[in-house]
């Protein structure tokens, strides 16, 4: 059965459902009042970031969180997403693809040159989803906590 779903851009009252989202992401529970004032300065940030959710029948089903930054070695903007993921239940319906897609051409109004995402090693999964988008691999990024 086709699922009726509509994309919309994220909302503060939304942060909650947010929240749930990006912690079953990372696997972990983070901070829910540093989650908030994060995305509710995020959400004021027009300018650099643009979170688009889809919704199912009142319910946030996918998230997908971009960040604009101009970067001297493009000489433009550049279009990064942060975070991406749809519910486990509501894969392999073409969520994913449309997600990612009204992603994309919100980063060319925004006039950005190129989409990055970083993305863990151990996430195969992901990896063929972006390779199917047209992404490549083509940089490593190293992190050290801090």
């Amino acid at each position: 059965m086709k699922r009726t779903i509509t994309y919309r851009k994220a909302q503060l009252s939304d942060s909650m459902a947010l929240y749930e989202l990006v912690c079953d992401l990372e696997g972990i529970m983070l901070s829910y009042e540093k989650f908030y004032d994060i995305l509710n300065e995020q959400l004021q940030d027009r300018q650099h970031y643009y979170f688009l959710v889809c919704e199912h029948e009142s319910r946030i089903i996918g998230i997908l969180n971009l960040r604009f930054e101009r970067q001297l070695h493009h000489a433009g903007p550049v279009a990064e997403i942060t975070e991406f993921y749809i519910a486990p239940d509501c894969r392999k319906e073409g969520v994913g693809r449309e997600l990612f897609e009204k992603g994309a051409a919100v980063s060319k109004e925004f006039g950005c040159r190129q989409l990055e995402a970083d993305c863990s090693q151990s996430r195969d999964a992901a990896h063929r989803f972006y390779m199917a988008r047209g992404m490549s691999n083509t940089h490593y990024k190293f992190t050290m906590p801090l």
